[in-house]
């Protein structure tokens, strides 16, 4: 993998949906020797432009990987110190139970359950953090109402090139559209927004502003999405470590039949293995580009993880790289 340390340092960082500037800090920094114009938004989406030659069949492309992490935000401080939360994104309380969780301003906490972890239901709210604090009074010399938290999650290796951290989603796609950019000389045909959105986690709620500004003629949401190679909850095709996902359909969007015919051309030019990626829960930010405007053509670039939307998330590196590759391709691709 041509910059692993790179990924491993994306998935480190503090960027709970809301509050990604952490992350964004970073693909600023990496990004800025590769791109003709940054910009960040009202909403903190970072749009990064990479311009190409003039051309009377150029296309506006833009692609979208969120930036933002599932989390949990401070809602009451209780009399004996220990912290309620609510939700930022969608959170198994089964994986989070017992677990530490690190606040954006470096203090950490175990979290419990007021009650047997079986009657929680998946409900938060009967979550609590424990940060060690002696009352209510000195838990708020560290935390307040609204502080936000996230998972704990250390970036390791396992077998058969697989890697296992917190905040797989979406450092992936960010990651990918890093390498995509940096492999984009500016010769392509089209001219390529790579942007980095917030808050995919609450709703997509920052893809569509993004692409109300950028219009693009074409938008590709990068993600990752749920293998079920596994046992697990889940029904479907996606298995890890057998290529990039190349997206048809999920409940938010359907994707255009030409966007989906151009990536498999892609994957089959560039000898990349991929899969055919149906699901039938969750979503992405091709919604909101589907929907913005008077509407946009879409697809979605993605990785198959297994035990996503936790602090240990795995992933195969072969998989990342080759969706890296097909995000080059695409926007290379003469329409």
């Amino acid at each position: 993998m041509r910059n692993e340390a790179l990924l491993e340092e994306l998935t480190q960082v503090f960027g709970v949906a809301g509050f990604e500037g952490e992350v964004r800090e970073i693909i600023r920094r990496e990004a800025g020797p590769y791109a003709d114009e940054i910009r960040e938004d009202a909403m903190g989406n970072l749009i990064v432009l990479k311009k190409g030659k003039d051309s009377p069949r150029k296309k506006r492309i833009m692609f979208a990987a969120h930036m933002d992490e599932i989390g949990f935000m401070v809602k009451k401080i209780l009399p004996d110190g220990t912290l309620l939360l609510c939700n930022l994104g969608w959170n198994w309380t089964g994986s989070v139970y017992n677990s530490r969780v690190r606040f954006r301003n470096g203090t950490v906490g175990v979290v419990g359950c007021r009650g047997p972890i079986e009657e929680a239901k998946n409900q938060v709210g009967k979550l609590f953090v424990d940060i060690g604090a002696k009352d209510a009074a000195d838990a708020e010399k560290y935390v307040r109402i609204g502080e936000p938290c996230g998972y704990m999650g250390p970036y390791v290796h396992l077998q058969n090139d697989l890697v296992c951290a917190k905040s797989l989603d979406n450092r992936i796609g960010c990651y990918q559209l890093l390498e995509a950019l940096r492999d984009n000389d500016g010769s392509g045909p089209n001219d390529v927004y790579y942007v980095f959105t917030v808050q995919e986690e609450l709703g997509c709620r920052g893809a569509r502003p993004a692409a109300e500004a950028i219009r693009p003629d074409f938008g590709v949401a990068v993600d990752i999405t749920p293998a079920h190679d596994y046992p697990c909850d889940l029904e479907g095709s996606n298995e890890v470590g057998k290529g990039v996902e190349i997206k048809v359909c999920d409940p938010s969007v359907v994707c255009d039949e030409q966007v989906v015919r151009v990536m498999e051309e892609c994957c089959k030019r560039e000898q990349l293995p991929y899969q055919l990626e149906v699901i039938d829960q969750g979503g992405t930010d091709a919604s909101s580009m589907n929907l913005s405007h008077y509407g946009v053509r879409v697809g979605g670039i993605a990785v198959a993880t297994r035990y996503p939307h936790c602090q240990s998330c795995v992933a195969s590196l072969q998989d990342i790289e080759a969706g890296a590759k097909l995000c080059a391709a695409f926007a290379a691709w003469e329409f």
